[in-house]
């Protein structure tokens, strides 16, 4: 802090500034000059006013700023979620039609907009893997890693559909993920 400077007659008073810090309420000695660059900073106004009625107005904005507790920050940020500011009403062009829906950043999950994208994504990688796969592997291993694996079929259910015992299945199951890994080494079932 910088030595204090006498303001309007009040030798040697500091402003005591109530902050809020991880919970925690603490005071920070302010001389005249931190204080009135704290009033710049805070854009406050007013002519004619009194150093205790400076520093009031000072706390109360810094109260009504900055030492709200948690849940009113979060309230703040996070009200209009849900509530579009689309207006709602007609479109010209659409027969009673409302059109009003939440804008993309009014959402907390912005995946709605974009599902088909993400499914054609999740499709092609899908595919993708398949193919790959399909390259490295016999057709017999390949079938069952992408059946048991990828399509998320249980051994017992798969060994059904081929005509095979399940422990029969099971052994063969084994032999082709210990090759997938060492042909796909850093990926995992």
């Amino acid at each position: 802090m910088r030595p204090t400077v006498p303001c309007h007659g009040r030798k040697g008073k500091r402003m005591k500034l109530r902050i809020r810090y991880e919970n925690e309420l603490q005071i920070l000695e302010l001389n005249a000059e931190d204080t009135e660059k704290l009033w710049v900073s805070l854009s406050l106004e007013g002519e004619g006013l009194s150093q205790d009625e400076k520093e009031q107005l000072i706390q109360d904005t810094w109260e009504e700023r900055f030492n709200k507790p948690e849940y009113n920050n979060w309230h703040k940020e996070t009200r209009h979620i849900g509530l579009s500011k689309a207006k709602p009403g007609k479109d010209e062009d659409e027969d009673d039609v409302d059109s009003s829906e939440p804008l993309m950043s009014e959402v907390f999950d912005d995946r709605i907009f974009r599902k088909d994208e993400l499914e054609r994504k999740k499709r092609e990688d899908y595919e993708d893997w398949c193919d790959r796969i399909r390259a490295a592997m016999k057709p017999d291993y390949a079938e069952m890693i992408i059946a048991i694996h990828l399509d998320g079929m249980e051994p017992c259910e798969y060994a059904e559909s081929i005509g095979e015992k399940p422990n029969t299945l099971n052994h063969r199951l084994q032999r082709a993920e210990k090759k997938f890994k060492e042909i796909f080494p850093r990926t995992s079932f």
